[in-house]
């Protein structure tokens, strides 16, 4: 017998349209914090940041494939891992079907890494997905819009992450931290080369040729783009996570 709470339909509806009204709330709520993102100024990009690409070398204007709008996700694959972050791959599962839609309402969507694009292209063939990816080897496109941090960086304790001085070093102990061994074996590295990357989502515009940056979001900022996660919160129980139990879509066993 389960311990939730039971009642009879007519009770589910009334409580279901209470719940309605604050669903609504949300939405609209929502829908006013897309307008204020719109209304953002426009930074001027003038530095050239190169690319490796599908189609050979290319400049941050040539990611736009042609259209006048790019979002840009921030993929943790450094050039150190041995396969991409568990995390992002779970959120390209998500979007790998969203790519050809956005495409034809001018927007293209690409992710973009720092390990080199041979590494990105096995990795890509493995997990079966076909968005563009994009690799900034040797460039300073992860780190000037801050989902990369050196050494130095990482070892002050200061790394500039989601708006804010952010200390990722290692807590006291960590190494027997089980979600801590988890993820950085998942990607064959130890903790300091795993978290000098961060996941997060970039937004440009074109316009008479000159590439324009008008957002970015980091952490929970990017929740609503992991898609599984958003039918996890209308299913019974909810996220009902305790540990690191999620993997890469081939990694699960009677897949």
């Amino acid at each position: 017998m389960t311990d939730h709470k039971t009642g009879t339909r007519e009770e589910w509806l009334a409580a279901r349209l209470e719940l309605l009204e604050a669903e609504k709330a949300l939405t609209r709520r929502s829908d006013e914090l897309v307008r204020l993102r719109q209304k953002l100024p426009w930074v001027r990009i003038d530095k050239e940041y190169r690319f490796e690409t599908d189609e050979g070398p290319g400049s941050l204007a040539d990611l736009f494939r042609g259209r006048s709008q790019l979002l840009v996700y921030h993929f943790m694959f450094g050039p150190d891992y041995t396969a991409g972050c568990p995390s992002c791959s779970a959120i390209a599962d998500g979007f790998n079907g969203s790519v050809v839609h956005l495409a034809n309402h001018d927007v293209t969507l690409c992710a973009v890494s720092r390990a080199p694009l041979a590494k990105l292209q096995a990795y890509k063939r493995r997990m079966g997905w076909s968005f563009p990816w994009a690799s900034s080897f040797g460039g300073d496109f992860n780190y000037d819009f801050h989902v990369s941090h050196t050494e130095e960086e990482w070892r002050s304790g200061a790394v500039e992450y989601n708006f804010r001085a952010a200390d990722f070093r290692q807590p006291e102990g960590g190494e027997e931290n089980p979600f801590i061994a988890a993820l950085t074996s998942s990607v064959g590295t130890d903790w300091p080369t795993y978290r000098r990357e961060g996941p997060g989502v970039s937004a440009f515009a074109l316009e008479d040729g000159v590439v324009y940056h008008t957002y970015s979001a980091y952490e929970r900022g990017i929740d609503g783009l992991w898609s599984m996660y958003q039918w996890l919160d209308r299913a019974p129980l909810g996220r009902n996570e305790t540990d690191f139990w999620w993997r890469r879509h081939d990694e699960y066993d009677g897949r």
